[in-house]
């Protein structure tokens, strides 16, 4: 049996859910464990760590084209989770190193989160908690989100499950994609429009999109200003989509009634001037932390690796590259 070094970067990975590591070690694999809780490698640090590893489980860190080259044996980066782009994914496929995905694996956790994050905010719920560990019993009036209408842009896996779960609460929708499914549109009633029009008719906008060229800063202050003011943004899918910059200046001046967000354009955001703001409701990056995602995208995230490694066809392949390994 053929034997690979694998480097895990992923925090989560192998941490709750022993099986996929148990995986790959009875199929020869030498597993090293390079991350550091609480914060992602910067590319340094990657570029000592990846010279001879056969495999990497990536999570949030940013394999650049500096920290690929350095990896002279490397065949396959494996993702864990469904976003690649923390990946140089052309230079990847240039060395001829196939680079897998995750994207079936969290979407239910993510649109369960929006929902959390969207009641959580409107009814206060942490300021609510606090005030009564503090023994202070103060009655604070919210917002319902009952019969609101819904901004969804980007209806992949977490955004239609975003627009199910929001037919239970009778919420108007109202969405954008530059894929549309008419099928699925058709069913859950609701008419795919423009941009502007969605920020215009939205109490709540929730975004479900990867971060590309065309999607970075894709909501900035231009977009916020045509936002009700009493509206809440809700960002659940990667930092660099809305501008953080533009998101303060809009939310300090009261323009928009709230935002929450569980991604930021830096993670943790430890200098990020949103810490100030008491109406933003931030957590640290948890859409996928729920047990049976973990679950999943571990197995997943194990099996494209191993399948790689030995020759044969991966669940999902982003990079067009052909496997040879074995």
């Amino acid at each position: 049996m053929n034997e690979f070094k694998v480097l895990v970067l992923s925090c989560s990975f192998g941490r709750i859910f022993k099986r996929p590591v148990k995986m790959l070690e009875k199929n020869g694999c030498k597993i090293a464990f390079g991350s550091v809780v609480g914060r992602s490698l910067q590319e340094g640090e990657l570029v000592n760590l990846v010279a001879d590893v056969d495999g990497i489980i990536v999570g949030n860190e940013k394999l650049t084209e500096k920290v690929i080259s350095s990896a002279k044996k490397l065949k396959v980066i494996s993702k864990h989770g469904a976003g690649v782009d923390n990946i140089d994914l052309n230079f990847a496929s240039q060395k001829g190193i196939i680079v897998t995905n995750v994207p079936d694996a969290n979407f239910n956790a993510v649109a369960d989160l929006v929902f959390g994050l969207m009641i959580a905010l409107t009814r206060k719920i942490c300021v609510g908690n606090q005030e009564v560990r503090r023994g202070k019993w103060k009655r604070i009036i919210g917002t319902e989100i009952c019969e609101k209408n819904l901004g969804v842009i980007g209806t992949g896996r977490a955004g239609k499950a975003v627009i199910k779960r929001a037919k239970g609460f009778d919420m108007k929708i109202f969405a954008h994609d530059i894929f549309e499914d008419e099928i699925f549109a058709a069913h859950y009633c609701f008419s795919y429009i423009t941009l502007q029009k969605v920020l215009r008719n939205s109490d709540f906008l929730t975004i479900h999109v990867p971060l590309t060229r065309e999607t970075r800063h894709l909501i900035g202050e231009e977009e916020l200003n045509q936002m009700k003011k009493t509206a809440y943004l809700i960002n659940t899918s990667r930092g660099e989509v809305v501008d953080e910059d533009a998101l303060y200046k809009v939310l300090s001046e009261k323009r928009i009634a709230g935002a929450a967000l569980d991604v930021y354009k830096d993670e943790p955001p430890v200098n990020s001037p949103l810490l100030k703001l008491d109406n933003v409701l931030l957590t640290p990056h948890i859409g996928a932390y729920t047990q049976k995602a973990i679950r999943k995208m571990g197995m997943s995230a194990a099996v494209n690796l191993m399948n790689i490694l030995q020759g044969e066809k991966p669940l999902h392949q982003v990079t067009n590259v052909q496997s040879n390994s074995g």
